[in-house]
């Protein structure tokens, strides 16, 4: 009886982050402001990149932090409920996953959402603030350096799974779990920017702060 309950409880907790993760903040902010649908102009992509190319930057830092606070809170109920049951580190892990998914593969927007740069970001934090904040200043030394974002995106995804295994045993303690999600995460970040990788080497991808006007005519 035990077991089946604890394999509910996650099983709740896991969906339950996944829901969260889906609560498109793009889409959210910009219906708020009465700004255009993020999803009809630019990239097409429902992210704070994109909603900063209506030129409306206070959109963008609301999308930003919704999209990243969702991440962290998904976590950070997943660590109170595994501690309060006894769950062990796992279940943190798998609602880290979770939330990143729901806001790549939203139940609310058809399974047609953002990127995931700043809820991974979130979902870091959650699990290893250190290393949230490494790959967070890996993101910006590479988005001042070359004003992609996209290219900042990749990087830092790349690295962050690198600094959590060598920092293993000196910042944290190494998880299994959390090395398969960082793995996960840094993979599903790469694939949801392989038209980006594809236009940084053509040299047509558009930097960050380019409005909507010239980053392409809407979408119909």
């Amino acid at each position: 009886m035990a077991s089946a309950t604890s394999v509910l409880i996650s099983l709740v907790v896991i969906l339950g982050a996944y829901i969260i993760g889906s609560i498109s903040f793009a889409v959210v902010v910009s219906r708020l402001m009465g700004l255009d649908d993020p999803r009809t102009f630019g990239s097409g992509n429902p992210g704070a990149t994109n909603v900063l190319r209506t030129g409306n930057k206070k959109a963008a830092i609301f999308t930003l932090v919704g999209d990243t606070l969702k991440g962290w809170v998904a976590v950070f109920l997943a660590t109170l409920i595994a501690t309060q049951f006894g769950l062990g580190a796992a279940l943190p892990a798998a609602a880290a996953l979770a939330a990143f998914l729901g806001h790549v593969y939203p139940i609310f927007l058809k399974f047609k959402g953002g990127k995931g740069v700043a809820t991974a970001l979130g979902v870091l934090a959650g699990l290893e603030p250190v290393l949230a904040l490494a790959t967070l200043v890996t993101w910006l030394i590479v988005a001042y350096a070359s004003r992609y974002s996209s290219l900042a995106a990749v990087l830092a995804a790349i690295f962050a799974p690198l600094y959590y295994l060598f920092g293993a045993n000196i910042a944290w303690r190494l998880q299994g779990s959390v090395t398969f999600v960082l793995i996960i995460i840094a993979v599903v970040l790469c694939y949801r920017h392989s038209a980006n990788i594809t236009r940084l080497m053509k040299g047509t991808e558009p930097k960050i702060g380019k409005s909507k006007s010239q980053a392409g005519k809407p979408k119909t």
